[in-house]
């Protein structure tokens, strides 16, 4: 589904944002990407769908070379790669559903979406999509009027309505308390077991990343240092992916506070 040769990026101050990445994520599967604020795991993710521009190196996604994309193929390729964000990019005036239906931008013409048409059959995919996660009541409330929470679960339902097969969630519980980040995470790993999407999340909290993950990849200065199934992660993982001794805290769920060494923009 998602393949990275040697994808290296560096930035125009001269930063290393990623360096030499090899990794291939097959149909289906739920990874997650762990490692310091600035080991490069927001660079990886927003290369998949070109917010970031590689520098070098190929990325292939469904079998196409993404690099290699103009606008018009680049806005294709984006209608089967849905973005998650922390800070959730709703349009605060606008309700839930006019937000949701976004998701259907990528496949509807551009003078229809600013008018607002949508066939009847879009909003109501939009309508089920916000019932699976659970906030339809919500379907006229402005996203300014609700918690980070059900904001957050508004994004996933606008992903859904795009029908994307792959979701990408830079960092989609960071900014949410722990019983609202378990229950992001649970509608995420739901959805990748129904519909089989593949989905790919950047955390910071070493619980989540156990409790949810079928892979995890830990990533440092830029590069990947590990790269398997749960089942093969032990605290060691973690001590050679964070560069330190890993504290109970951290293994709880708490969030890493050290910085790397080396500055790398994440």
């Amino acid at each position: 589904m998602i393949e990275c040769n040697d994808l290296s990026l560096v930035y125009p101050d001269g930063t290393q944002g990623l360096k030499n990445v090899n990794v291939q994520i097959n149909k289906g599967e739920f990874v997650v990407i762990v490692g310091l604020s600035g080991a490069g795991k927001s660079t990886l993710i927003r290369s998949m769908n070109r917010l970031v521009q590689p520098t070098s190196g190929g990325l292939y996604i469904d079998g196409e070379n993404a690099l290699a994309h103009n606008a018009s193929q680049l806005r294709k390729l984006r209608t089967k790669v849905g973005m998650i964000f922390q800070h959730h990019n709703l349009v605060k005036r606008h309700t839930v559903m006019k937000n949701v239906i976004a998701g259907r931008l990528g496949h509807t013409s551009t003078w229809k979406s600013v008018l607002n048409i949508y066939p009847n059959k879009d909003r109501a995919l939009a309508y089920e999509n916000l019932k699976r996660v659970s906030i339809e009541e919500k379907v006229h409330t402005r996203a300014d009027q609700l918690s980070g929470g059900q904001q957050q679960r508004v994004s996933i339902a606008r992903v859904l309505t795009q029908q994307p097969k792959v979701i990408l969630a830079d960092e989609p519980v960071a900014s949410l308390d722990p019983p609202t980040s378990h229950q992001v995470m649970n509608y995420l790993k739901t959805i990748n077991r129904e519909d089989g999407i593949t989905t790919i999340v950047n955390l910071h909290f070493i619980d989540m990343a156990m409790e949810y993950a079928d892979r995890i990849i830990g990533m440092r200065a830029g590069e990947v240092v590990f790269d398997g199934p749960v089942a093969e992660v032990t605290e060691r993982t973690f001590e050679d992916i964070y560069g330190r001794k890993i504290k109970d805290d951290d293994l709880r769920g708490g969030k890493t506070d050290y910085e790397p060494t080396e500055a790398i923009t994440s």
